[in-house]
C-alpha cells in the first residue's frame, strides 16, 4: 500500500500542475507515428513529431530491421563492453564517422544517455562548462553528473560567452563551451562559427549537441557541417531518433576521444547495446542521407510553407531559422486550451510549456515533415485561422 505521506505529496503537486496549466496529458497513438495519426479511433495532422525526414515509417529501414532481427535476435543481449558488441554495432559506429568527417564515433542507447555519459566522461570538479541558457534537459543533466562548476550564458549571446570566460579566468584545469546546433524549441540555429573562435581564443572544448540539426542542416549531415567546422568541433553529439527515425544516440570525434569513451562513458558500460534492428536501420537511413538530399529539401520546402501561412495569419513564430515552427502564445494555461481546439479540429499539434520552456513563453511547436502534403498542410493552416480567431490571438 501507498504511504501516506507519498499520496499527499503526489496529490497536492498533480493538482497544482493542472491548476497552471503545466500538466501534459499522453495520448496514444494506435498506427504508425507519421504525417497524418489515430488517436482513439480518430484522424489527426500531425505537427507534433520529431520525425523529420518521414524515415520512421519508410518500407526501406523497416526491411533491413526486420533481416537484422532474424540474423541477430530482437536483442543484443549484453553491454558493449562484455559481449554486447555486434558488428553491425561496429559498422554503425564506421558509418556515423563517415557522415560526420570524423576519425570515429560511438553509438549510445539514446541521445540523453550520450550527454550522461560523455561530458562527465571528460568533465571534472576541477573544470568548468560555459553552457548556453536554453540547452537541452540531457546537457543540463550531464554538466551536474560531470561535477565541473557550470556557467550559463545568455542564449546566443557571444558577448556574455566571451565575459563569463574572462571572468572565470585560470581557476579550472579544463574549460569546455556547451550548446545546442538547433534549439528544438525555437528553432533558431547556434553561432557556431563564432563559438569556435571564441573557443580557440581562451582555450575551450566545443561540445555540440545536433540532435535538431542532423538531416536538417548542412545538406543533411549536421550544423557543424553547416558551418564546416567538422575539424573544429570536439564533441559532435546527435541522436538516431529525430531525422534518423529510429532511436538511439551518437558522439563523433577523434579517434582518442572515442577510445576514451569507452571506458569510461557509464551508460555505454552499464547499459545493454542498441538493438541490432535499430544499428542496421540507422545505417539504412544514413546511407539514404548520404546518396541523396530529396529528403531534407522537402522538409525545408514544407517548413517554410508552413511558416510562411502562420506568419501571414498573424500568430508570433519566433525566430526560427529552421522547419522547427513554434507559435508563441505566451499563457500557459492559454497554450494548453490552443492545444486542445486544434486537436478536436483536427489537428494534432501539442502545447509546450514549463519546465520545456521558460515561464510564460508557453507555445505550440510546430514540426512539418518531409512526408507531409501541401494538402494537410493548407488544412493545418485553415485549422490555426478558425482556433486563432476564436481564442483572440489573431
Amino acid at each position: 500500500m501507498q504511504s501516506k505521506v507519498l499520496t499527499q505529496y503526489l496529490q497536492s503537486n498533480l493538482d497544482n500542475l493542472k491548476e497552471q496549466g503545466l500538466y501534459n496529458e499522453i495520448d496514444a497513438l494506435s498506427e504508425a507515428n507519421g504525417p497524418i495519426i489515430h488517436i482513439n479511433g480518430r484522424e489527426l495532422i500531425n505537427l507534433s513529431s520529431n520525425n523529420y525526414l518521414g524515415l520512421a515509417n519508410d518500407a526501406r529501414l523497416i526491411s533491413v530491421a526486420n533481416r537484422a532481427n532474424e540474423k541477430y535476435g530482437v536483442g543484443a543481449g549484453a553491454v558493449r563492453t562484455i559481449n554486447g558488441t555486434m558488428d553491425i554495432h561496429e559498422e554503425l559506429e564506421a558509418k556515423i564517422a563517415q557522415f560526420k568527417h570524423t576519425e570515429a564515433a560511438i553509438a549510445f542507447q539514446s541521445g540523453f544517455n550520450c550527454n550522461m555519459g560523455a561530458i562527465s566522461a571528460v568533465m571534472d570538479k576541477n573544470d568548468v562548462i560555459f553552457s548556453d541558457s536554453l540547452n537541452h534537459a540531457s546537457i543540463i543533466d550531464g554538466c551536474r553528473l560531470s561535477r565541473a562548476t557550470i556557467i550559463r550564458y545568455q542564449h546566443s549571446d557571444m558577448n556574455d560567452l566571451k565575459q563569463q570566460i574572462e571572468t572565470a579566468g585560470n581557476n579550472y584545469t579544463k574549460k569546455m563551451i556547451i550548446t545546442d546546433g538547433v534549439f528544438s524549441m525555437d528553432g533558431d540555429i547556434a553561432k557556431l562559427d563564432e563559438i569556435v573562435a571564441i573557443a580557440k581564443q581562451y582555450d575551450c572544448m566545443v561540445y555540440v549537441d545536433d540532435a535538431h540539426g542532423t538531416g536538417v542542416m548542412g545538406q543533411g549531415a549536421g550544423t557543424v557541417k553547416h558551418f564546416g567546422l567538422q575539424k573544429e568541433v570536439d564533441f559532435q553529439m546527435g541522436t538516431l531518433s529525430k531525422a534518423i527515425g529510429v532511436v538511439g544516440g551518437y558522439v563523433a570525434g577523434s579517434q582518442e576521444l572515442i577510445d576514451w569513451l569507452k571506458v569510461r562513458a557509464r551508460p555505454f558500460l552499464f547499459s545493454t547495446s542498441l538493438t541490432p534492428a535499430s544499428a542496421a536501420a540507422s545505417i539504412e537511413a544514413i546511407n539514404i542521407l548520404m546518396e541523396s538530399t530529396d529528403l531534407h529539401d522537402k522538409l525545408w520546402e514544407n517548413g517554410d510553407y508552413l511558416k510562411q501561412g502562420l506568419s501571414a495569419l498573424g500568430f508570433n513564430i519566433g525566430n526560427s531559422k529552421t522547419p522547427i515552427t513554434p507559435c508563441i502564445l505566451g499563457d500557459e494555461k492559454l497554450s494548453q486550451q490552443f492545444s486542445k481546439r486544434l486537436n478536436e479540429e483536427g489537428v494534432y499539434a501539442k502545447a509546450i510549456v514549463f519546465p520545456t520552456v521558460p515561464m510564460n513563453t508557453g507555445r505550440i511547436r510546430n514540426m512539418p515533415t518531409a512526408s507531409h502534403t501541401k494538402q494537410q498542410l493548407d488544412r493545418a493552416l485553415a485549422i490555426y485561422e478558425l482556433v486563432g480567431k476564436e481564442l483572440g490571438v489573431i
